[in-house]
């Protein structure tokens, strides 16, 4: 697909990229080509050069999501590790969880997951449960709680947990990050048994008064939304990239088949019942990739109340293109569509994702009306 705002710089990466996720395909083995993508610094080419990373951003980052999944072998994990770990450590943690963790990160050998969704809060950060409290006699603190929908726990060195702590001034809970490693003692994973066909599992999570270190905790303690936000811009961005690279994927192997499957001496594809729809998929396409290009542009250059309203139109839109190009790639092939050999029937359920995680279209939709049109909340 053709660019016209990025530098020769990204679009080298993007060549590279594409190369790569071209040899490994859609049967390509998940930790072979997480440990190729990281010895090749894709894996880390938003954290800073001094802990091993790339020195990019997040608009190089959603690229190499974008281009594996455009060849059928998008890393869900790219998502939660560099995207909004690696990003919320590089700005707001300490000098030893940088060196601890950053370089490991950015050249795939650690692994970090990401954990807010809870069973009853939903979308809504303000109803989170889980919380953390100081125990006056070591200074460690005690996270109690249940996550759910937590995706890689089970291959994560350690999960990045959002807990609420209350302000001694007002009394009131506010967002806290904390690093929670897999092993910890009180620190338990349920796998859930999902629909979705994917390399990485899904885990509900339960913190039984987990004990953890002082510096266990990310960043300032008192600054609250900022430093969720710093993870949360990103996701949004990189969730639209995952979902153009796979209607991407889908609406490559719809037009292969459009221009060689041959019904009354002419190709499907010759006809505009097949070719407009896939036509218009090209377009919702493109333009979603263009909203996330501005997102990411404007993540990267700090300004982070513009991104936030960018990253989740980028989002919504991407999700809608996808799960249309998807439908459209199915129906163009017809019963072959539904063929494991094809492999398009299982990205119904992976564009599915892209709708609903990590914040539905409806929760977006509710964003723009509120913070972006003025107008008044129902709740």
């Amino acid at each position: 697909m053709p660019t016209l705002i990025e530098t020769e710089e990204q679009k080298a990466l993007r060549t590279a990229v594409a190369a790569l996720g071209t040899r490994h395909g859609r049967n390509h083995d998940r930790d072979a080509l997480w440990a190729e993508a990281g010895k090749l610094g894709y894996l880390g080419v938003n954290l800073p050069e001094a802990y091993g990373g790339g020195g990019a951003g997040i608009t190089e980052l959603s690229v190499v999501l974008e281009e594996l999944g455009a060849a059928g072998c998008p890393l869900l994990m790219l998502v939660v590790s560099p995207a909004i770990c690696g990003n919320i450590i590089a700005r707001f943690g300490t000098e030893q969880q940088k060196d601890n963790w950053l370089p490991g990160i950015a050249d795939g050998t650690r692994l970090m997951a990401f954990g807010i969704t809870e069973p009853d809060a939903g979308s809504n950060s303000h109803r989170i449960t889980t919380t953390a409290r100081r125990d006056g006699a070591t200074g460690d603190w005690l996270l109690t709680g249940r996550k759910v929908f937590i995706s890689g726990v089970d291959i994560a060195d350690a999960t990045l947990i959002v807990g609420r702590t209350e302000d001694a001034r007002t009394g009131k809970l506010k967002p806290c990050l904390f690093i929670v490693p897999r092993d910890t003692p009180g620190f338990e994973r349920r796998r859930l048994d999902m629909e979705l066909h994917a390399t990485e599992k899904q885990f509900e999570l339960t913190l039984d008064d987990v004990r953890l270190p002082a510096d266990a905790l990310v960043g300032d303690e008192d600054a609250g939304l900022l430093q969720l936000f710093a993870g949360l811009n990103p996701e949004r961005v990189m969730t639209a990239a995952f979902a153009i690279g796979i209607g991407r994927h889908a609406l490559a192997r719809a037009l292969d088949y459009a221009r060689e499957r041959t019904v009354w001496k002419t190709p499907i594809g010759a006809h505009q019942a097949i070719a407009h729809p896939l036509a218009q998929a090209h377009i919702e396409l493109e333009l979603a990739r263009l909203m996330t290009q501005k997102a990411a542009h404007l993540y990267d250059a700090g300004d982070d109340m513009a991104a936030g309203e960018a990253a989740n139109m980028a989002k919504y839109a991407a999700g809608e293109a996808c799960v249309k190009a998807v439908d459209q790639a199915v129906h163009t092939l017809g019963g072959n569509g539904l063929t494991r050999e094809f492999g398009l029937a299982s990205l119904i359920t992976a564009a599915r994702v892209a709708r609903i995680a990590p914040v539905s279209r409806e929760m977006i939709l509710n964003f723009v009306s509120h913070q972006t049109l003025g107008l008044p909340k129902s709740y």
